[in-house]
């Protein structure tokens, strides 16, 4: 399988090569050359597989056809190693349950810090690790975090040989909660850098720092935020996981609802469905940062700046540069390389907007791809957890109640909703205490994580003072 870029540079690359290197050369996103198709048979096969071996066993399957360049004994100890019932709380892994009828909560949030973002990091983890003992190299993360990519990836990458984190963050941006997971460790690979912005002012910091290439290649700079295709690949199996709970045989046709800042979630079910699998609508959740929403509705992309991105009550989705819309957008114009730069490179840069409304393809989005959208607001996710926890007895964190307040906008008679569960309310206290007048349940791993000491840096919005930080510390 080899790997080629969104905007159109020559070169082709293996897994395994992508898998360290995060942006392609020329700022792109990498996708694989082809989506592996898999037919009525492979689904079947697979349907049994989950059933009587489990999600590791899933797992294994799907990851192996994307990734070749590891050898399949090893690939298939990697995902036995990461998706166990001891890291995730169950034996299902992502259990489904029916919340009402023809409406179903995919549980993906039983990982180490309470959040989906587990689901891929801890497999990154371990291939990250794998391949640099494989290669005798070392790698430095810089990533971005709006609340849960950050603690994933620490909890991931901590202790791991080789490899050092430098993760960015908005200051006083996150919950309480949030930034106690990240601050509070104090392992030596682990540096948290507040940055005075928003999450956007950090994803730009990781993209510029991922485009100098002197830098990159002196100081073998990596990500693990969803522009690297190994954290989207693993996102793809919690779909088809999720499908075959929902239904119960292939010919049965299954929507999910997904909450939306960086596309990433949704593009792996816009993968899996590429793939093969019987998905009738993704429907795309936002918040009160509607960029998404809006492109669906109207065929404009509109990016917003710093101070029109607000602040929320769902935070993880407090974000207006949509990372992951580009590998979308490239399949939805056929691929062309030069045309995907041209919009995100050319006319995002001078105008801060595209349009595709009038062109041939927009009408693709929504018919051949599927997809739909909505918005919510905080006085929406107040009420969907009033709504949830009174009439199910079940207490869902804020950017859930975005998922399942659109979803239930979206429903089609006779076809299943997944809504893809994000986080434990935990992780979201005050919302939840707003709208239910009681504190939600605190893994004891957990208890009194605010009040230990906090292990940060706090950064200005600035490329060049995080690349210093960077040098300073890889001494």
């Amino acid at each position: 399988m080899q790997y080629l870029s969104t905007r159109g540079h020559p070169d082709r690359k293996r897994f395994s090569d992508i898998l360290l290197e995060g942006l392609a050369p020329d700022g792109g996103l990498y996708l694989p050359e082809h989506y592996p198709q898999a037919d009525a048979a492979t689904l079947r096969q697979w349907r049994t597989v989950y059933d009587q071996q489990g999600y590791a066993a899933l797992a294994f399957e799907i990851l192996s056809l994307y990734i070749d360049d590891i050898p399949a004994a090893d690939l298939k100890a990697i995902c036995e190693k990461t998706y166990t019932q001891e890291v995730f709380g169950t034996k299902e892994i992502v259990p489904l349950r029916e919340l009402e009828d023809g409406v179903y909560l995919e549980a993906l949030s039983n990982g180490p810090t309470l959040a989906f973002k587990d689901m891929a990091m801890q497999l990154l983890g371990n291939l990250f690790e794998y391949e640099l003992g494989r290669r005798g190299e070392e790698l430095n993360i810089l990533g971005a975090t709006s609340g849960d990519t950050g603690s994933a990836a620490e909890y991931a990458m901590k202790g791991k040989r080789g490899v050092r984190v430098f993760m960015t963050s908005p200051k006083g941006r996150m919950s309480p909660f949030q930034q106690a997971q990240m601050f509070s460790l104090q392992d030596a690979n682990i540096h948290n850098l507040a940055i005075d912005g928003v999450f956007d002012d950090c994803q730009d910091i990781v993209k510029a720092v991922s485009n100098d290439l002197d830098f990159k290649r002196q100081y073998k700079i990596g990500t693990v935020n969803s522009i690297n295709w190994a954290r989207l690949l693993a996102q793809v199996v919690y779909y088809f996981a999720g499908y075959f709970q929902a239904s119960r045989s292939n010919d049965q046709k299954v929507s999910f609802s997904v909450p939306s800042g960086n596309f990433g979630n949704v593009c792996a079910g816009h993968v899996a469905r590429m793939m093969g699998l019987p998905i009738a609508r993704l429907v795309v959740a936002t918040n009160e940062n509607d960029v998404l929403d809006e492109f669906f509705r109207t065929g404009v992309y509109r990016v917003r700046g710093s101070a029109d991105t607000h602040e929320t009550s769902s935070p993880s989705m407090d974000i207006s540069k949509a990372s992951n819309f580009e590998r979308f957008v490239f399949d939805l114009l056929d691929r062309d390389g030069a045309e995907v730069k041209r919009l995100f490179q050319d006319e995002l840069g001078r105008h801060g907007k595209f349009e595709l409304h009038e062109h041939r393809s927009f009408a693709d989005a929504s018919g051949k791809y599927g997809f739909a959208s909505g918005r919510s607001t905080h006085a929406d996710r107040l009420a969907t957890i009033r709504d949830t926890w009174t009439r199910f007895a079940t207490m869902i964190d804020t950017h859930t109640a975005d998922g399942l307040k659109v979803a239930r906008e979206q429903l089609q008679p006779g076809v299943p909703m997944v809504v893809l569960e994000t986080a434990l309310p935990i992780k979201f206290a005050a919302t939840i205490v707003e709208a239910l007048g009681q504190q939600p349940e605190r893994p004891a791993q957990f208890e009194g994580i605010e009040e230990l000491p906090k292990r940060v840096t706090e950064l200005p919005a600035d490329t060049a003072a995080v690349q210093a930080y960077i040098a300073a510390h890889c001494a």
